[in-house]
C-alpha cells in the first residue's frame, strides 16, 4: 500500500512513521509511507502556504495552489498516474483514482469498519489542513472529508496518523499475527476483553482459573462472554448492530443473570 500524508508540518509525521509496528512494516516494504511537504509547491522565496479570508474574518486559510500540485505529485507517485485537472478530479479518470481524505470536522466518522474499507485501497493521500482549514476549491480533490471525532485539534497531521496506525493495521502481514486485528476491539463488533499474563497471582490479585488449565474450548468461550459483559457495560450501544450469534445471546442471558439486570 502507498500512502502520502501531505502536510506544512513534516516533523511532525516522522516520529510515530519511523517506529514500532509502522516502522518495521515500512522496512519490509509492506507500507510505503511518503511525507510531502506542502511548502516545497508553494511559489516564491517565503513559500507561503495560506493567505487571509476573502470577506475578512478571523485566522488564516490554505491556499489551493500548493494543496492542487501535492496532490497531483502525489498521484504520479502512485499507481493512478492521471494528472489531476485544473478544475480538480470532477470524475474517476481511467484506470481508476486513489482516494484523497481530507481531515475535515465535517466529514464522515472514522471506525473500524472504515479503517478496513480504506485498507482494501492501493494509494491513499491523506490531506492534513491548518488554521482556520483549506481553500473550499480544494474539495474538488477530494473523495472522503473525514472526522474522528466531535473535538478540535490544532491540525490534520494527528487525525491522520491515527487512521494510518488504524488502516495499517489491516493490511496483510504488518501485525505478527494477522489474527490480532480481528480480535481487536470494534473488529467484531465488540469491546475486547479483559487480557491476563504472568505471574499468576500479583498483590493478591489472580488470573482466572478457567486461563491456567489449557482447556482451549472453554477459554474461547470465557473471553466472548467477558467480551460481551465489557461492552454490555460501557458501550452497550455497540450491542444493537453487533453480529451476535444465539450462543451470544445465551452468554448474555447468563451475564445478566450474574448481574441481576
Amino acid at each position: 500500500m502507498l500512502i502520502h500524508l501531505l502536510t506544512i508540518h513534516p516533523a511532525l509525521c516522522y516520529g510515530p512513521l519511523e517506529e514500532a509496528i509502522l516502522g518495521r512494516a515500512r522496512e519490509k516494504g509492506l507500507l510505503d509511507i511518503r511525507v510531502v511537504n506542502i511548502r516545497d509547491f508553494a511559489p516564491g522565496r517565503h513559500q507561503i502556504t495560506d493567505d487571509y479570508p476573502y470577506g475578512g474574518g478571523v485566522g488564516l486559510v490554505m491556499k489551493p495552489e500548493p494543496i492542487f500540485l501535492a496532490v497531483e505529485h502525489a498521484i504520479r507517485q502512485g499507481p493512478y498516474r492521471e494528472v489531476v485537472p485544473p478544475e480538480g478530479l470532477t470524475g474517476p479518470p481511467p484506470g481508476g483514482r486513489p482516494r484523497i481524505l481530507l481531515m475535515d470536522p465535517a466529514g464522515r466518522r472514522f471506525d473500524q469498519a472504515y479503517a478496513r474499507e480504506l485498507a482494501q485501497e492501493e494509494h491513499l493521500i491523506f490531506i492534513c489542513g491548518r488554521y482556520e482549514g483549506v481553500d473550499e476549491r480544494v474539495r474538488l480533490l477530494v473523495t472522503d472529508a473525514v472526522s474522528i471525532g466531535d473535538y478540535v485539534l490544532t491540525g490534520g497531521e494527528l487525525p491522520a496518523l491515527v487512521m494510518i496506525d488504524a488502516i495499517s493495521r489491516m493490511v496483510p502481514g504488518v501485525l505478527g499475527d494477522q489474527q490480532s486485528a480481528q480480535d481487536d476491539s470494534f473488529a467484531t463488533g465488540l469491546l475486547e476483553g479483559p487480557s491476563y499474563t504472568r505471574p499468576p497471582e500479583f498483590r493478591g490479585l489472580r488470573v482466572p482459573e478457567v486461563l491456567l488449565r489449557g482447556d482451549h474450548r472453554a477459554i474461547a468461550r470465557w473471553r466472548r462472554k467477558e467480551a460481551l459483559r465489557r461492552t454490555r457495560r460501557l458501550r452497550p450501544d455497540l450491542l444493537l448492530t453487533a453480529p451476535l450469534t444465539e450462543e451470544d445471546r445465551q452468554l448474555l442471558a447468563e451475564i445478566e443473570a450474574e448481574e441481576g439486570a
